[in-house]
């Protein structure tokens, strides 16, 4: 039964999960491990499709609207006998046979999720709702990627899970922070009243391939700009920091969360933090020496600072960051020319 530590305290909920499939008892018949990955065509999900395919025991079905999500992050597995792709709005109930759910479905970006914020939080809260209504159904163990941004602006640094948050419910990016706050409430409240096996990853800032390029995200926006010779435009101040994980540890991350017997929340991060200037003179300097860094306004309710306290990750997953900020770079850098058609001078 796995360790509950919603209010920052080790409790144990009393109510039995729901059995899973009879095939997970056959004593004849050791079935496949099958898995369903909402955003599973998107730039986490789809690295984490990649990474539950190599175990020839996992059978993977990826639901995806599309929105922000592109078949061909996935086109290696399509036509894959152990691979399924289905185009399914997480908004809509979903009737399948799984094991685990990766529930990842959610527009991260600032740009994707503001354009439609109603729709953001019905991704986030009627989303997660049916979800856990098919992790009740089918007796399935479900993740959920969660936010850095539940802690807002925070006054608490570095954040640990204890840390309750400083947000601003009606700003414009509510639509997000607000939404996944619900998305974790529901899991705990399906986990207490239905005993549902939860699991809630925390994500910071994730970098890596496969991100989309005009996403508004920094560091895609800064690769971006730094190719096709364009100023880096810092916000305002330039002095607000944020951690970046590269999209191989927060992989290995969310699967060793889903497999180990706590239901989080559990912060998955870098814990090595830089300024919007620091990042932007790195960038510089890897990509592009002679481009210009220009300084813009900044967005409303934009956090000053923003850093991982990985405490439980190490001590209760055995998991930390293995990436540095400087060797994941040129990786994304190669990703973005490839896509861009830009050759490297």
């Amino acid at each position: 039964m796995a360790t509950d530590s919603s209010n920052g305290e080790q409790k144990t909920t009393s109510k039995p999960p729901p059995l899973p499939s009879p095939l997970r008892f056959s004593k004849f018949y050791q079935s496949n491990m099958r898995i369903l990955v909402t955003g599973g065509a998107g730039f986490i999900g789809s690295h984490l499709v990649d990474k539950l395919m190599e175990n020839e025991k996992n059978e993977v079905i990826v639901a995806d609207n599309y929105f922000t999500g592109s078949k061909d992050n996935l086109r290696k597995w399509i036509g894959h006998p152990r691979f399924e792709l289905i185009r399914h709005d997480v908004t809509q109930p979903l009737l399948v046979e799984v094991d685990q759910i990766y529930h990842l479905a959610c527009p991260a970006s600032p740009i994707f999720y503001k354009y439609n914020p109603v729709k953001t939080i019905k991704t986030n809260v009627i989303g997660t709702l049916n979800m856990l209504g098919l992790a009740k159904r089918v007796g399935a163990r479900i993740l959920l990627t969660s936010t850095s941004e539940v802690y807002g602006d925070p006054l608490i640094h570095p954040q640990p899970e204890t840390y309750w948050g400083n947000v601003n419910p009606i700003g414009v990016r509510s639509c997000y922070d607000e939404g996944k706050r619900v998305a974790e409430t529901l899991m705990f409240d399906y986990h207490r009243q239905h005993g549902i096996e939860i699991r809630i990853a925390r994500i910071f800032n994730t970098y890596g391939p496969r991100m989309n390029i005009d996403d508004g995200r920094v560091v895609s926006n800064f690769i971006a700009q730094a190719l096709r010779g364009e100023p880096l435009t810092v916000q305002k101040p330039g002095t607000q920091t944020r951690s970046f994980c590269y999209v191989s540890d927060m992989v290995d991350g969310l699967i060793r969360l889903m497999e180990w017997e706590h239901t989080g929340p559990i912060n998955i991060g870098n814990p090595g933090e830089f300024t919007m200037v620091e990042l932007a003179e790195t960038v510089k300097e890897l990509i592009k020496p002679d481009v210009e860094i220009n300084m813009v306004e900044n967005t409303p309710d934009d956090p000053r600072q923003r850093k991982p306290d990985i405490t439980k990750a190490k001590e209760l997953l055995g998991w930390e960051p293995k990436v540095k900020l400087r060797d994941g770079l040129p990786l994304m850098e190669e990703d973005f020319r490839l896509r861009l058609g830009i050759s490297k001078e």
